[in-house]
């Protein structure tokens, strides 16, 4: 199960790397997905847009979840590539621990100044009791999301990238038989889908947890591996904090951006959501190879493999710079059609919204691949404070366009918001990687013939 990325294919190892976890990062959106088909072909569409009203504050706390776990992913795959397994296994377990802390403080926040966050957001009142009993839900088990995304985060660490999607198809099944259980058997509406939710999420970190106990050697830990090293807790933070911040700016600015969203009106916040909802899973491959790529490049730079890394940028790179154009394509001529399919009263109202926003946003899709790769490649290679800068790039745009453009160009600047917040974190984490470079090139010296080498390889 254990895929050690410093030998090999670089081009191989990035595609089947890619692939599951293409397919684990999509199974992840079928969560939110199945919530939102169920509650708006089985509730209406005010419990659809209620539940969509609340996409940002969910993102919120899944991205920084999402984002601290896959920092202290960082710390393993390094420790894994330089063959220092003790060291390995001691970071896993004090980042359980610092998950412990995150998820609880996170909890008791969240649950506290729940109906001020739907406040501060503008809730549209038809919507708001929908929203309200979603979120409580989702907030009251985040320590469900911690506990698979560690889990996930160890796996990828060590190159699998399988296992996790193992268990996330089944819990994905568990989740949609959950939902359609406790809205049309209990009749329990969006507080259900929330239940089903965290349930189904709560089973698939048990699975993985399970899993990995028993079938990874690498995780045979020792006693005085499980006591708390602060030396270690402040190598950990250093690299996932700034990772778990990016997130969580980027999602601020969803968050201001939503407030803007949902003073448009109902219609425009189903509308949004449903945009919101297609382009998600456009979006998955791009993330998927962002990071593979710091899974990639944090193994050879344990492993001194600097040629490797070069190799693997590029790669990744042309990856998805290809998929980008393609995916363009289909959402500007498709994307409304797929929309549909999560609408219950599919109106020229909302429609129109939503072809708009397709035609706006899915030309800048090559430049959101970008952002990707280099943030990601930065993060792997342990620099983690530029990306966190991006974040605030992108912070300051969605704040720019929500408090400076909509009142003026309506819901056009909603559309622009993303590729506008895109380009500018783009611009800054590319000039970042390219000053990284110099470093990288300079630590190669003169092995030419290692790049060579890698280069031919890659396509081996």
């Amino acid at each position: 199960m254990v895929k050690d990325m410093t030998k090999g294919s670089p081009l191989r190892l990035i595609v089947w790397f890619v692939l599951p976890l293409v397919l684990g990062n999509l199974f992840q959106q079928i969560y939110s997905l199945a919530d939102a088909y169920i509650v708006g072909k089985t509730l209406g569409n005010d419990a659809f847009g209620g539940v969509g009203s609340t996409s940002a504050l969910f993102f919120l706390v899944v991205g920084f979840a999402g984002g601290l776990c896959s920092g202290f992913g960082i710390s393993v795959a390094q420790s894994f590539g330089a063959g220092d397994y003790k060291k390995m296994r001691k970071y896993i377990v004090n980042a359980v621990y610092l998950c412990a802390f995150f998820a609880v403080m996170i909890t008791a926040l969240t649950l506290i100044f729940a109906n001020e966050l739907l406040t501060i957001t503008k809730t549209p009142t038809e919507l708001y009791d929908y929203a309200y009993d979603y979120i409580i839900v989702i907030f009251g088990g985040i320590s469900t999301i911690f506990l698979y995304n560690i889990c996930a985060a160890v796996c990828r660490a060590l190159g699998d990238s399988k296992t996790p999607l193992i268990f996330l198809v089944v819990s994905c099944l568990l989740n949609i038989a959950l939902n359609l259980l406790f809205i049309c058997v209990f009749h329990l509406g969006t507080m259900g889908s929330g239940l089903g939710t965290v349930v189904a999420q709560l089973a698939s970190g048990i699975m993985c947890f399970v899993f990995m106990k028993k079938k990874f050697t690498l995780l045979k830990f020792e006693k005085d591996e499980f006591a708390i090293d602060t030396s270690l807790w402040g190598k950990l933070i250093l690299v996932a904090l700034p990772m778990a911040l990016q997130f969580s700016i980027t999602a601020i600015g969803n968050v201001i951006l939503q407030t803007a969203v949902n003073s448009l009106g109902k219609d425009v916040v189903t509308a949004i959501t449903a945009a919101y909802k297609v382009q998600a899973i456009a979006i998955l491959p791009m993330e998927a190879i962002g990071i593979t790529l710091a899974t990639f490049c944090g193994q050879n730079l344990g492993a001194g493999k600097y040629g490797r890394i070069i190799i693997g940028i590029k790669t990744g790179t042309v990856i998805s710079l290809a998929y980008c154009v393609a995916m363009g394509v289909i959402m500007f001529f498709g994307g409304t059609a797929i929309s549909i399919l999560f609408l219950g009263d599919a109106s020229p109202e909302i429609l129109a919204p939503i072809t708009r926003f397709m035609h706006l946003t899915a030309p800048y899709y090559c430049t959101l691949g970008i952002l990707f790769i280099f943030r990601n490649t930065l993060q792997g290679l342990g620099y983690g404070f530029m990306p966190m800068l991006g974040g605030v790039v992108e912070l300051i745009a969605r704040a720019f366009v929500s408090f400076g453009l909509v009142k003026a160009m309506g819901f056009d600047a909603v559309c622009y918001s993303g590729p506008i917040a895109w380009i500018s974190a783009m611009l800054l984490v590319t000039i970042a990687y390219f000053l990284r470079l110099k470093t990288i090139r300079h630590v190669c010296g003169d092995r030419k013939k290692e790049l060579f080498i890698e280069h031919s390889n890659c396509y081996a």
